[in-house]
């Protein structure tokens, strides 16, 4: 009423400026960290890169696998551990080439399960409880050949060779104290986080993050920004042509002839004419410039039908321990249900091969031989006669 305050009321607006305060103190930090250019830029270089990452997946899992627009973030380790609460697999991507540092992406532990049960030749629902040093080293093969196709299509944006060390692999428990894991040393501080939504056929349904330092997120956007720079410096150029309002003037070229160039217009004088002998005239010819065309002969690579270089690439080794199912088939007939309900102990079934004629030997359902029937002891056997060749 006397228009004083009370002290209770002091205290209230000094701790709400103070709030105040703190919040625009944390937003000013975070604004400083990364711009929202560099987010942006951030955003589609991994969203090129993942995509990149992804073809490649499919080709080693035989599974659609679709990876969604990254969500660009600053983050540190306490926000991470609330989002992953589980054990993860942390892979570890260094740069040996072009750019300097490295990066970590991670994994769900099921999703790594999944993975590496496919790769193996499984249907990605025989999964293990624990992941053994032989699931970490197939998980680390497959980053290896997604990171690298990622790396080849950064250097195609940035414009210069990029190149990565063999990554490594491993499993952490996020819940522990960050001094005892193995992850990255900028983990201690803030780092800029990309989220990926991924999924992989029907079997998984999750999400994989790639965490950058942040001097390497920046020094991505400089570069990714400095591919950008000619394509604007040139527009205004462009348009200033386009708006120019006449071309500019030739130098002219004096040459003397007996006769008038074609293009020269018919009963039209020329400058200086009176300066020229008599029996001759003076043309003005414009000599456009001419561009340094890098012309080459074109080579052919020579056809020979006989070599196919993808065969003798292959190792036929790897192979050689897949168990094939072989089937020795005497004969096969065909029955109505009715004849078949009438079976009973002692029903002759008449098949379609003859007495002596040669049975079929398949391998997974495929005829590959002919033979005959043999008996080793007191078990059945088949004497290959006949291989069939298509």
């Amino acid at each position: 009423m006397d228009g004083m305050l009370s002290q209770e009321e002091i205290n209230a607006l000094l701790g709400n400026a103070s709030g105040n305060s703190g919040d625009a103190t944390t937003n000013s930090t975070s604004g400083e960290i990364l711009t929202d250019e560099e987010r942006d830029a951030i955003g589609e270089i991994s969203n090129i890169c993942m995509g990149t990452a992804a073809t490649t997946l499919y080709s080693l899992v035989n599974q659609k696998v679709t990876i969604t627009t990254p969500k660009v973030s600053v983050c540190t380790w306490e926000e991470l551990v609330a989002d992953y609460e589980k054990p993860c697999v942390f892979i570890t991507i260094s740069y040996k080439e072009g750019i300097e540092g490295n990066n970590v992406l991670i994994l769900r532990e099921d999703d790594v399960k999944v993975i590496t049960d496919l790769m193996m030749g499984g249907d990605g629902t025989n999964l293990v409880d624990e992941l053994s040093d032989l699931h970490l080293s197939a998980i680390c093969e497959a980053m290896n050949q997604m990171m690298g196709s990622s790396a080849t299509s950064l250097s195609s944006m940035l414009g210069q060779k990029i190149d990565i060390s063999p990554p490594q692999a491993e499993l952490l428990n996020l819940l522990d104290d960050l001094d005892s894991q193995k992850a990255g040393a900028f983990l201690n501080n803030t780092f800029v986080k990309v989220f990926f939504k991924m999924e992989i056929g029907d079997l998984v349904d999750s999400s994989i993050m790639q965490l950058y330092p942040v001097d390497l997120a920046k020094e991505l956007y400089r570069k990714f920004a400095s591919t950008k720079e000619p394509e604007v410096s040139t527009k205004p150029e462009v348009k200033k042509e386009e708006t120019a309002p006449a071309p500019p003037q030739p130098q002219p070229q004096m040459q003397t002839s007996q006769s008038i160039p074609e293009h020269t217009p018919m009963g039209q004088p020329m400058m200086g004419m009176g300066q020229i002998p008599a029996g001759q005239t003076m043309a003005y010819n414009y000599v456009p410039p001419v561009q340094d065309v890098n012309v080459q002969p074109v080579q052919f690579q020579p056809f020979n039908m006989g070599v196919n270089p993808i065969t003798q690439q292959e190792n036929i080794d790897l192979i050689m321990d897949v168990p094939l199912e072989v089937t020795v088939e005497l004969g096969r007939t065909k029955k109505s249900i009715k004849d078949i309900l009438e079976f009973s102990p002692g029903t002759i079934i008449e098949l379609d091969k003859i007495a002596g004629e040669p049975i079929d030997v398949l391998v997974n359902g495929k005829l590959v031989a002919k033979g005959e029937v043999v008996v080793i002891e007191e078990s059945f056997g088949v004497r290959v006669t006949d291989i069939i060749k298509e």
